[in-house]
């Protein structure tokens, strides 16, 4: 296979189905949507056997029980499939929407509409069900999409592009507007990321390695976050069971997501007597903590934190603790160490926790509750593209409506300029 000419004649059949996808309106977009889960569910066996060739291949290759589990596509991940579609079939459609509306002196009216990005290219590593809610966000909000999961689960990411084309041909969409790359040559990647004549978007899902690479080669616009570099900060006037709740559930919830908190920050007027209760809970948890001296004087049986563990991402059952002097100190720390993702201040002092929202420089900014909540769904977005911490376009998790831009729209009535 010519790979060049392969993604080019994928990226002219999505950049021709984009338009007719851009104009769909919301009821066929549904359709369309809805005859997709009723495909997946048809077709469980056919998926399930298509899945654990994939699950043969990869123990062979030698893939860590971790990556399986993620690869693994049985009923449960079906039905979460199917879950996934209707939640979003439910969800309101941003294109065509017409805000902020005025009129301006010389009696035209001037407001913006959401219109949808165009090709977006989507590149994700091991699980199946990715390939689903990227085609049902990217459907949704008008645009075309091509992806391109891991060669680890080519087989089943092709048996759900076919539910996929299935529901899109029901709906009298073209089936070309979700199209699944065929091929596992790594070339194909390296080209569907520079082909702006096609692609409007790329978005990477997976690894740091991964995201890197995708910034740094990319022709066409990159909506990502390379790290989740995420604190809470405890107060002096924080609620002292709160703050315990809170940062067990930030760190303990689940440790491979990029919402979960790698780095605690005390106030050292509190730090005495919160730490005595959560180095406890997080032993019995089995998190392995490290602290700073002034931390290892409180609690000298932890290890010691290094210059290097202020900037890591451990996703694992490791935590770094600081105690800091003061609001002031913790707003810089995070600023400076973190990945600008998300970060919680637990405190009862409104003016200190409004001092907090303002000038951490993070996507997600939280008063009192878990960095856990930085999420699409508990957003009410539904289910998420990916989590950005971009300042440009869309920031945070994108959903339906960072998959759109807007334009302006003028109304007029034969109006002149003078």
């Amino acid at each position: 296979m010519n790979v060049e000419l392969y993604m080019n004649m994928l990226g002219q059949k999505a950049r021709d189905a984009s338009r007719l996808v851009a104009r769909a309106d919301t009821g066929i977009k549904n359709k369309a949507l809805l005859g997709m889960a009723a495909a997946l569910d048809a077709n469980r066996a056919e998926l399930i056997d298509a899945n654990r060739k994939d699950l043969e291949n990869a123990r062979q290759n030698g893939l860590d029980a971790a990556m399986l589990d993620r690869l693994e596509m049985g009923n449960k991940t079906i039905d979460g499939m199917i879950e996934g579609l209707r939640q979003v079939v439910a969800l309101p459609d941003p294109v065509g929407s017409i805000t902020d509306m005025n009129y301006r002196p010389s009696g035209i009216q001037v407001g913006k509409m959401r219109v949808p990005l165009g090709v977006i290219g989507i590149i994700y590593e091991s699980r199946p069900n990715v390939t689903v809610e990227a085609a049902s966000l990217c459907l949704k909000s008008g645009n075309a999409t091509i992806l391109r999961g891991g060669s680890e689960a080519i087989h089943s990411n092709q048996a759900v592009a076919s539910c996929i084309r299935t529901g899109l041909t029901a709906a009298g969409l073209p089936a070309e507007a979700v199209q699944v790359v065929e091929t596992t040559d790594r070339e194909a990647v390296g080209k569907l990321i520079t082909m702006p004549e096609y692609v409007d978007v790329i978005v990477p899902r997976g690894g740091k390695g991964l995201i890197e690479r995708i910034s740094r080669d990319a022709k066409v616009p990159v909506i990502k976050h390379l790290d989740g570099i995420c604190h809470v900060f405890i107060d002096l006037q924080a609620d002292r069971a709160k703050a315990v709740n809170i940062a067990l559930n930030a760190k303990t919830h689940r440790y491979g997501t990029c919402n979960t908190m790698e780095t605690l920050l005390v106030h050292e007027g509190i730090a005495e007597e919160v730490l005595g209760d959560l180095v406890e809970r997080f032993k019995a948890a089995g998190v392995e903590l490290r602290g700073c001296a002034q931390t290892r004087i409180l609690v000298p049986a932890i290890k010691e934190a290094t210059e290097a563990d202020w900037s890591t991402e451990y996703l694992a059952p490791v935590l770094s603790i600081k105690v800091v002097a003061d609001i002031d100190a913790a707003i810089k720390h995070i600023n400076h160490y973190g990945s600008h993702h998300t970060d919680a201040i637990v405190t009862e002092n409104y003016t200190l926790s409004r001092r907090f929202l303002r000038e951490v420089d993070s996507s997600s900014v939280i008063v009192n509750a878990s960095t856990r909540f930085a999420d699409g769904f508990e957003y009410g977005l539904g289910a998420e593209i990916g989590i950005s911490t971009d300042k440009i376009h869309a920031r945070g998790p994108v959903g339906l409506e960072g998959l759109t831009s807007q334009k302006y729209v003028v109304l007029g009535d034969g109006h002149t300029r003078k």
